[in-house]
């Protein structure tokens, strides 16, 4: 049997309703509003906590980077001497002097001063950011925290006690950390200086480190000295060194006429061409500064650019030795002499 559908009129209130087919909006929610109300909710979400977190990783890792571009800009130009006039970067004429006479006297003070400001500038650099990392990054995380509802206090003194106990545990390589820092802030030596740092460590410089510092001694002997074990440092290449020549002349010999020869030979050093940059007075002769039953001992010294003693000491010797011999002083036999710096 064949059901028939029988038509409504359209007019009919309800028609369509009753039979389950009305499209209008009306039979379904509104999905405008919906969107827009969890628009509205996820808005209301963000600009809660985690705008809040973003907004404090974002302000503390673009202060971390200013911090660490700063540190590391300020620390090349030091390293790299940029404040010094050059050709390239045409001062007055003023500035100019004194900047090359600062210079000037850099180089003189030190072979290697351009390798050790560096070394030293860059190392305190290092510090630096790593410093700034660990402050910077500890109060991000503890202002996240919080955002978190976390309460610190208690974490600050666990942290606290921590470093207590790890302060205690780790005393000698704190120490040795913070003696390096100090070293190289007040520039107590640096790389190609000759030190004496006790214990039979005594050698050139060859590295600092905020641990340890390496010197070569003459032999070829690397030694590794802690920082924190550097009671006393005795830098002889820094601003200026003295060169010693003692010599020794028979106990006979005539007083007057042994000065008179050390005279000229000291005048022969001043005058040689070679040498004569590397004074800053002339040299002279001390006298007689000490006798036993054989000999007499006496002194030539000479205030010298730091690291050149020795080489002005050989030249004193030789130069004495020659003019001895011409005034008839040794009688053939050498000239008994040292002088009183260990040679680099």
């Amino acid at each position: 049997m064949i059901g028939t559908l029988t038509a409504l009129p359209a007019s009919a209130p309800g028609s369509w309703r009753t039979a389950g087919l009305d499209p209008s909006p009306e039979s379904s929610p509104d999905v405008a509003d919906m969107a827009a109300d969890a628009g509205f909710a996820f808005w209301d979400w963000f600009t809660g906590w985690p705008l809040r977190v973003l907004i404090i990783l974002v302000v503390g890792l673009v202060l971390l980077g200013l911090l660490r571009r700063a540190i590391a800009h300020i620390t090349e130009r030091i390293a790299a001497g940029a404040g010094t006039p050059t050709a390239d970067k045409p001062t007055r004429r003023g500035a100019f002097r004194r900047g090359r006479l600062v210079e000037d006297a850099l180089s003189i003070a030190n072979p290697l001063a351009t390798a050790r400001r560096a070394q030293r500038a860059r190392t305190v650099g290092s510090v630096l950011r790593s410093t700034a990392n660990i402050v910077v990054g500890t109060l991000m995380a503890l202002m996240v925290l919080q955002e978190f509802q976390v309460n610190v206090g208690p974490l600050l003194a666990s942290a606290g006690v921590a470093g207590v106990a790890l302060g205690f545990g780790a005393q000698s390589l704190v120490k040795d950390f913070i003696s390096g820092v100090f070293l190289l802030v007040e520039d107590q030596f640096g790389v190609g200086d000759v030190v004496d740092l006790g214990s039979g460590a005594v050698g050139t410089v060859e590295e600092v480190q905020l641990r340890t510092t390496q010197v070569r001694s003459f032999d070829g002997t690397l030694w590794y000295v802690r920082n924190g074990e550097i009671l006393r440092a005795g830098n002889r290449t820094q601003q200026w060194s003295r060169a010693l020549a003692e010599v020794r002349v028979p106990l006979d010999a005539d007083v007057d006429v042994v000065r008179g020869a050390l005279g000229r030979a000291a005048d022969a050093v001043q005058a040689d061409p070679e040498l004569t940059d590397l004074l800053l007075e002339a040299p002279s002769v001390r006298g007689v500064d000490a006798v036993n039953d054989f000999t007499m001992t006496f002194t030539l010294h000479a205030q010298v650019q730091p690291g050149q003693q020795w080489e002005v000491s050989r030249a004193l010797l030789r130069s004495a030795q020659a003019e001895l011999r011409g005034a008839g002083v040794l009688r053939g036999e050498a000239v008994e002499s040292e002088a009183e710096s260990v040679e680099a």
